[in-house]
Order: C-alpha cells, then sequence, then structure tokens
C-alpha cells in the first residue's frame, strides 16, 4: 500500500475494525517515511450478478435500487436506518451465497418481503403494496390476512 502523501511503500496498520455490519475492515495505517496516517477499506470482492426482468431481459444487480425501496417502506417508522441496513446485509449475503450469477426479479421482491415481514410488517405491508400493484381492496385485505 502506497503511501497518499509520499508515496513511500512502507507502511503498516496500526488499527482495524470491522464496518458495515462487518461487510468490511477499515484499516488505519501509518507511513514509516512520513509518519502520516490513513485509512484504507477493505472489501470482499463480489462476483457480478445479474437481474432476469419479468420480460426477459437482463440488468446488473444494483444493491442503490434496494435500498431505495426499503426506505420508502421504511419512511416515518421506528429505527429504519438499523433495520434498512440489517436486511441490506441479509440479503446481500444470500445473494453472494448463491451458486449462479443470475436471479429473477421476483426472487428479489420475494426475499425483500420476507425480510420485512421478520422486522416491520407496516414497512412490509407498504412494500408489498407497491410490489405487488395490488388491483384491488380484494387483493390487498388478502396480504393483511397473511400478516396478523
Amino acid at each position: 500500500m502506497l503511501c497518499p502523501y509520499c508515496n513511500a511503500k512502507d507502511t503498516k496498520v496500526v488499527d482495524s475494525r470491522e464496518t458495515q455490519e462487518g461487510r468490511a475492515i477499515r484499516r488505519r495505517r501509518e507511513c514509516a517515511k512520513c509518519h502520516r496516517r490513513f485509512s484504507t477499506y477493505e472489501v470482499r470482492e463480489t462476483a457480478r450478478l445479474l437481474i432476469v426482468k419479468k420480460d426477459g431481459t437482463k440488468e446488473e444487480y444494483d444493491q442503490a435500487k434496494v435500498e431505495r425501496g426499503l426506505r420508502r417502506a421504511f419512511e416515518k417508522r421506528p429505527g429504519a436506518e438499523e433495520k434498512i441496513e440489517k436486511i441490506l446485509g441479509e440479503i446481500e449475503c444470500l445473494l453472494q451465497e448463491r451458486q449462479t450469477n443470475e436471479i429473477s426479479s421476483r426472487e428479489i421482491g420475494n426475499l425483500i418481503l420476507q425480510k420485512l415481514k421478520e422486522v416491520d410488517e407496516v414497512a412490509y405491508i407498504r412494500f408489498a403494496s407497491v410490489y405487488k400493484s395490488f388491483g384491488s381492496v380484494k387483493s390487498f385485505r388478502k396480504i393483511l390476512e397473511t400478516i396478523g
């Protein structure tokens, strides 16, 4: 690792800490030449994952898209930030454990619904109402009955 201040090659790690719920490691380093400190982050390299949409087209998995959907579902809910981070981490782990590099958008949506149902029923209903695009009060009532 080159020092960002003097480009020296000799740096040492003085501290390491897990960040992002264990998905990354933050390392504090010190340059042996100029003695300045800087941080680096180490994350596991992930395989490229393709999402197969309803119409058969494929696009690269975008965690930010999932996060936006979760943020809308959790709007004004208590403990939203921690719950969103937890769900994102769990989904990321499940996706990385898969033996294939493709997954349907339906499977992703169902994973999200499953995780939401476990942590917040209101967020679950909000996400389900958009994801399943209810066409009637009857179909909306049916999803309400499944949670309680």
